[in-house]
């Protein structure tokens, strides 16, 4: 129970503060009322006021803005102004200090430095260029907005008439400055003689710059394998330093409208140089090149000239010109992205070309004399193996025309090498000496020509260029598409024409000899001339052919059936026609017939004395007529003849010695003796040797020793 009061109580007292919270939150909220209108009293006073601030402010921010807008304006007009300026005192101090490094220029002897400094002076040259280029851009524009400045302020005058006169002066300074100054500072001023200046060195630095001493190239290359190509490549001209001054003065002066005066001076230079460079060659053949001067030259002469041409037109292109070239392409190479640099280069090498090309096309057209084959094969081979690198320095649009007079001297020299190789087999075939054959019977020289003529020309160095040629000839000929023979087989074919036209050049010759034999007496001794000649000549041709390039060209069934084949027939009818007459003489038929002994002495005595008289006269016959120049073929008839002779004679001696007693005769020695002196071309008189019999034949026989020509006529087997 008395719990129950204790909590009733503290309610009601929790009531009676509650009660007493809310009385007192209710005072404050009146309290707070009566200030929120107060306040708002307040700020109806402020905005009034501020209503009434804003009317009166409203005409000054309008002046804010307009002085904002013409502040814009003038600056907008002011700050090229002042750019200009800058520019205006920029040039003044680079001018001074060109002028400063030009009077350091005259007194440098160093050439490095010299470089180096002329490096700075290009530097400024460009650096004044380019602010003459910015005053002269600028400054139209510049005058032309400060004008507008300067009105808009006169006309609306929106400052002081102080601050307008002000910038009025300065606007009429700065366009009076402009319109005296720039045209002088462009044409008339310090950066004109500075260009003037970089001219001078420019061509003083390419004059500077020089081609190795070709000289000792030209010796150099003397030393290498002329079958091979020429060991020689372009060097580079000049140092690192020179080339790279060369290109940005070619860069100034072309920026400044100085291209063509640039080039008329590289191009000058530069063929003075080569010119100069292969002038130490002492190239005065090339002087003469008319195919009618060319005619008029000793073949000597001509002959030096062509090999001088084609180590001098090789050194002019693979070692002269492509540094030329290289150069060229270094200095002018960033000028109007690379298309003037080609040009120029042409223009340097088409005089140093024509000159040669106009040599070579001389020699090609000039008279197609026999000799001057192989040296017209020489040229058209150097140009052969030129042709790659001759299209490689002259490749491109500017060097079309180089290519196309490159190729027009190949055509030239394949034409005339060809004319020249059939002309020669005609002219052995037409007999073109116009000589009698050989009264000896000797080799004729027209054969000795031509044999030494295609074993030369058989070699390795020509019959390589002698094939293509044919070749070349022939596609000219049949049209590309057709389908040429082999290099070898072209090369077998035309020389056998030659050889063949040879053969029947030899056959002309051979029957024209008048009378079949010489010195004939009553009884048939005598020399045939004609087979004399035949065999020498024949063999002549095979001895100097076999074991030869020609040799292996034509092949050795071609050698042994259409010479040594007839020049062994040859002799086997000399040693019939001349030597077996004497030998009939000895013959016993009319021997036996004799009855009495006195009387067979007597024609064995007769016999003797006209084997002996025959015997005398073959000699003489010999001596002054007959001649068999080769060793080895002379040894061979000389064994063949001995074979023939001695034992015939031995024999005929041995058997009637008995009705010689007594009577003087030459032993079988002593005629051997006499027999082999005929082949000696000695006096013939008898002097005693030994009684050894020389029956040795020549290290190189036919068939390889000495043979029996008692045979038939018709066999055509080896001796």
């Amino acid at each position: 129970m008395a719990s129950n009061y204790k909590s009733a109580d503290s309610r009601l007292s929790d009531l009676k503060l509650t009660c007493s919270d809310l009385k007192t939150l209710l005072r404050a909220t009146a309290e707070m009322e009566e200030n929120l209108e107060k306040m708002d009293n307040k700020f109806e006073a402020i905005d009034e006021t501020l209503l009434t601030t804003s009317r009166r402010v409203a005409p000054l921010q309008s002046l804010a803005m307009a002085s904002k807008a013409l502040e814009t304006r003038i600056n907008r007009a002011v700050a090229p102004a002042l750019a200009l300026l800058h520019n205006f005192k920029l040039s003044e101090t680079i001018q001074d200090k060109l002028l400063d490094l030009s009077e350091k220029l005259l007194s440098e002897k160093s050439m490095k430095k010299r470089l180096k400094k002329l490096v700075k002076y290009v530097d400024y040259v460009d650096q004044l260029k380019i602010a003459i280029n910015c005053i002269c851009e600028e400054g139209e524009p510049v005058i032309q907005r400060l004008q507008e400045v300067v009105e808009f302020l006169s006309r609306t005058k929106a400052t002081d008439q102080y601050r307008t006169h002000r910038l009025r002066e300065t606007l009429v300074t700065l366009k009076s400055l402009y319109e005296t100054e720039v045209d002088a500072m462009r044409f008339e001023g310090l950066l004109d003689e500075a260009l003037l200046n970089l001219q001078d060195e420019y061509e003083s630095i390419l004059e500077q710059i020089r081609h190795r001493n070709v000289v000792d190239l030209h010796a150099a290359s003397d030393k290498d394998d002329r079958s091979d190509e020429m060991a020689i490549v372009g060097s580079g001209l000049g140092t690192e330093l020179e080339v790279e001054l060369l290109r940005r003065i070619s860069q100034t002066l072309a920026a400044d409208d100085c291209l063509d005066i640039c080039i008329d001076i590289y191009v000058k230079v530069r063929y003075k140089r080569v010119a100069k460079a292969l002038m130490r060659l002492n190239p005065d053949y090339l002087k003469t090149h008319t195919p009618e001067e060319i005619d008029e030259i000793p073949w000597e002469s001509l002959e030096t000239a062509i090999t001088l041409w084609i180590q001098h037109f090789e050194l002019a292109v693979k070692a002269v010109l492509v540094s030329e070239k290289k150069l060229c392409e270094q200095v002018l190479g960033g000028i109007m992205e690379g298309l003037i640099w080609p040009e120029c280069f042409a223009k340097i090498a088409g005089k140093i070309m024509a000159v040669f090309f106009r040599f070579g096309e001389g020699v090609a057209q000039s008279s197609k004399e026999p000799q001057k084959l192989f040296k017209l094969l020489d040229m058209f081979d150097s140009l052969e193996k030129l042709k790659p690198g001759f299209s490689e320095v002259f490749d491109g649009e500017s060097g079309t025309d180089f290519c196309t007079r490159f190729r027009e001297l190949e055509k030239l020299l394949v034409h005339a090498s060809s004319k020249v190789f059939w002309e020669f087999g005609l002219q052995i075939e037409d007999n073109s000496d116009g000589l009698p054959p050989p009264p000896d019977g000797s080799v004729p020289k027209i054969v000795r020509y031509a044999v030494n003529y295609l074993k030369y020309l058989a070699t390795e160095n020509y019959s390589v260029p002698m094939a293509k040629v044919l070749r070349t000839e022939q596609i000219w000929k049949a049209g590309i598409l057709s389908k040429p023979e082999t290099d070898e087989n072209l090369l077998k074919d035309a020389i056998c024409n030659i050889m063949e036209a040879l053969q029947r050049n030899v056959e002309s010759k051979r029957s024209g000899y008048n009378n079949n034999s010489r010195d004939g007496d009553k009884i048939g001794i005598s020399i045939h001339m004609p087979h004399v000649f035949c065999m020498n000549t024949y063999w002549y041709i095979y001895m100097r052919t076999r074991n030869t390039e020609l040799g292996k060209l034509l092949g050795d069934g071609y050698l042994r059936n259409n010479y040594k084949v007839v020049a062994e027939e040859s002799a086997y009818l000399y040693q019939k026609q001349s030597w077996a007459p004497l030998v009939r003489i000895l013959e016993r038929d009319d021997l036996e017939e004799q009855q009495s002994k006195e009387a067979k002495a007597g024609l064995v005595r007769v016999k003797i004395e006209a084997f002996m008289k025959g015997l005398d006269d073959i000699s003489k016959s010999h001596r002054g007529f007959c001649v068999i120049p080769d060793v080895d073929l002379r040894e061979q008839i000389r064994a063949a003849t001995v074979k023939l002779v001695i034992p015939a004679y031995t024999e005929f001696v041995n058997s009637f010695s008995g009705l010689l007693q007594g009577k003087g005769y030459l032993g079988p020695d002593s005629v051997q003796e006499l027999l082999e002196k005929v082949f000696d071309g000695g006096d013939g008189k008898l002097k005693r040797r030994g009684s050894k019999d020389r029956t040795g034949g020549g290290s190189s026989g036919m068939d390889g020793g000495v043979k029996d020509y008692r045979r038939s006529r018709s066999s055509t087997n080896d001796i």
